[in-house]
Order: structure tokens, then sequence, then C-alpha cells
């Protein structure tokens, strides 16, 4: 009798792969790097909501217009939502407009320091090393934010606002990201950016490489005058953040060549503290 063995894996996100071992022993099924993975659908409510509470994080005392406006949305509808989050604790109300409530500063107490909090020195080490704004970014869906960083001291810098979405691609740390992902989610995502095929396999190589090297660069892709290169804090093998260096292009080649280095040591510390 032929025995057919099947695997059922339940990812951390609830997806479900299903891998079946015929008697030979190779595997049918799994990932196929040909095959896109349908993309994340959004929820308009969530949608709303979150940008709700990253609008008023970004600016405190926001009013009801603003946030229509924002939104694209009626005002009855968003009028909802605000009035749900006040009564939840989430946002708090005067007469200039919405803020953010105590619910989320309950949400993200801890126990013990935050990634942030334990990176911070590290950031401060690597800014006084080169003398250029160090961040540290972590995965947010499809996006990235910077979460913590140490500011250049000279006059023109690159000055990066902290808790705002950023998209990964192709910023040095969000390439990062992409990296370690699956390839079926870092195709999707790259897809929904490059029409070009042969862009999208010129950017799927460049990520490839990223993977074997552990380091990122961008040189003026997002923004022209402005150079950064990254590495991973990688925990078991999950990027759990990235550091990046970034100044203004014209200022970055001796950093570019000399911080992969002391990042990779860097970030090899911080994961140790991290296991």
């Amino acid at each position: 009798m032929r025995t057919t063995t099947v695997d059922i894996d339940v990812d951390r996100m609830g997806r479900t792969t299903v891998v079946s071992h015929p008697p030979d022993g190779r595997p049918v099924g799994g990932e196929d790097e040909n095959v896109t993975e349908p993309a994340l659908k959004a929820h308009r409510t969530v949608s709303r909501v979150t940008s709700i509470l990253e609008h008023v994080a970004q600016q405190p005392r926001v009013p009801l217009s603003r946030l229509t406006t924002i939104l694209d949305a009626p005002k009855s509808s968003v009028f909802a939502l605000v009035k749900g989050l006040v009564s939840e604790g989430y946002l708090v109300e005067d007469e200039l407009g919405y803020s953010l409530g105590p619910a989320v500063a309950n949400l993200l107490r801890s126990e013990g320091p935050t990634l942030a909090d334990i990176a911070q020195a590290t950031l401060v080490e690597l800014r006084d090393l080169f003398d250029e704004t160090v961040m540290l970014a972590t995965r947010v869906g499809d996006s990235l934010i910077y979460i913590a960083s140490a500011e250049s001291r000279q006059p023109i810098r690159y000055s990066a606002p902290l808790r705002v979405r950023r998209p990964l691609y192709p910023t040095s740390t969000g390439k990062v990201f992409l990296a370690w992902s699956t390839r079926r989610r870092r195709r999707t995502y790259l897809r929904s950016l490059i029409d070009d095929e042969r862009t999208l396999l010129d950017a799927e190589a460049e990520l490839e490489q990223v993977r074997r090297e552990g380091v990122s660069y961008n040189r003026g892709e997002t923004l022209p005058d402005v150079s950064a290169v990254a590495r991973p804090i990688l925990v078991r093998d999950e990027v759990v953040g990235v550091i990046a260096v970034a100044g203004p292009t014209v200022r970055m080649p001796p950093t570019l060549d000399h911080a992969p280095e002391a990042l990779a040591q860097a970030t090899g510390r911080l994961a140790e503290r991290l296991s």
C-alpha cells in the first residue's frame, strides 16, 4: 500500500500550509517562488481607525473636519469612529480636537525595556562614530517605522521623524525586511510597485544579495540627496529590527565603506542581549 504523509503548518499570521509527502519522500506543495501570494486585503473600518490614531499621534488636537478630509470619508462615519475611540480611552477630546488617550500608553506599557530602550545607547555610539544620523526601524505590515534615532550633530543632516509609516522599498531598512520575507510575500509586494519585468527581476536579485551578505544600501533611491546603509538585528534568524546610518549623499561614501563592519558588531551585540 502506498502511503502519503500530510504535514499541516499554521504560522503566526494564521496562514496554513499543507505539504504532502508521497512514498518517495519528496514533498509536494509548499512554497513555489513562481506563485504570487494573494495580497492582504485591507479592512475599511480597521484602516480608518489606524489612520485616525496615526495622524493624531503625529499632530495632537486634530479637529474632526481634518480627520474627515484625511480619510476622505463621510463626516458621520468618522464621527462614529472617533466617539468609539474616545469611549474606549484611545482618544481624548477638547475644544480644539482629538489627542491620544491613556489607553494607548497602557497598551504600549511593558514589563521591561523596549527594543528602542535597549538599542538607544548603541545608536548614539554609531552616531558618534560616523557623525551621521542612525535609526532603528521595525516592520508594520507592508510598511516600516523608525522607533528610535540618534541624529547627526552636523548642520546639514538627515532627520527621520519617528512613528511615521514609510514604504519598505527602496529604503535601506525596508530592503532588509523584504530580504528576510518569504519569496511569495516579497514578490507580491514588489509587483504592487513595479510593472516592468526586468526591473522586478533586478529588485529581487538585489534583495537576494542583501540576504546573503546581510547588508543593504540605498544610494539616493528614495531621496536623491540621501544615502544609507543598514543591517538587521537577527534573533534566531528573525529580523527584530534594522539599524541604518544615513546622511547626505555627497558626504556618505566613506561611511558606506566602513559602516557595514561597525553595524555588524553593533547588531550582533544587540542580538545577544535580546536572545
